[in-house]
């Protein structure tokens, strides 16, 4: 089974360590960078996520993406897309990840990508990846107990189904399949750039993946591992994790 590693949050390179993948075959991506703003270097760094995931299925196998932030969903939605599968999304998060531009106040990127798949923003990211975006009842976000107002505002009005992990609707069709691990009570994942607690349980969290991924309509898992460096015994944990979603 093979491993697609994107050691990368946002355009920052982030040491091997943060990523504890031993016994699973990796297949690391680290292109060059050109100069420009970060949005122009993510779209580079994505572009060979984009042929990867595309030319696993199209070898018949599932993709299966691991990195440092919740944007690289968009290039490995872009990959299913161009091997010509029409993937809706699940989307797993203690956040909403709904923000536009305008309405982020932090203006943190890695806030942004679900908002961007269901069309807002394209020009930053979507249209340099080839993405076709998504309506939004082919969207269900998962948990997302943190939402800032705008992005609350935003899901009351639209059409994004939302679930709790032990009751998750799936939508129609294939399957995106992502998991931000801040989904998983703070209390249980040491280390977390953005932790909140009062969340699900790290076996709630991997049985639902596993119900999910058991439906066999899932074309490709996308992992974000929005953590710092590991420190104690992080290791272990993470180690754990990984291989628990990697091989659901």
């Amino acid at each position: 089974m093979n491993v697609t590693l994107l050691p990368y949050h946002q355009d920052e390179r982030l040491p091997d360590a943060s990523f504890p993948l031993s016994g699973l075959d990796v297949v690391p991506v680290t292109p060059d960078l050109p100069d420009g703003d970060v949005w122009q270097r993510v779209a580079a760094l994505f572009e060979p996520v984009v042929a990867e995931v595309a030319r696993q299925i199209d070898g018949g196998s599932m993709p299966r993406v691991v990195s440092g932030d919740c944007l690289t969903a968009e290039a490995v939605l872009a990959g299913v897309q161009k091997a010509g599968v029409d993937a809706s999304v699940v989307w797993f998060d203690a956040h909403g990840d709904v923000h536009t531009v305008d309405s982020s106040t932090s203006g943190y990127l890695g806030g942004m990508p679900l908002r961007q798949i269901l069309g807002a923003d394209t020009a930053l990211l979507p249209d340099r990846l080839g993405l076709r975006t998504l309506p939004e009842d082919r969207a269900v976000l998962v948990d997302a107990r943190d939402l800032d107002p705008a992005e609350a505002e935003f899901l009351a009005s639209s059409q994004v189904r939302r679930c709790p992990v032990d009751d998750v609707v799936l939508p129609p069709g294939p399957l995106l399949l992502h998991i931000d691990v801040d989904v998983i009570d703070a209390g249980e994942m040491p280390g977390l750039k953005f932790p909140v607690g009062g969340g699900p349980s790290y076996d709630a969290v991997v049985a639902s993946v596993r119900r999910i991924m058991a439906t066999g309509r899932v074309a490709a898992l996308d992992v974000a591992c929005p953590w710092h460096p590991p420190e104690g015994d992080d290791d272990a944990v993470r180690t754990r994790l990984l291989k628990d979603l990697l091989t659901a």
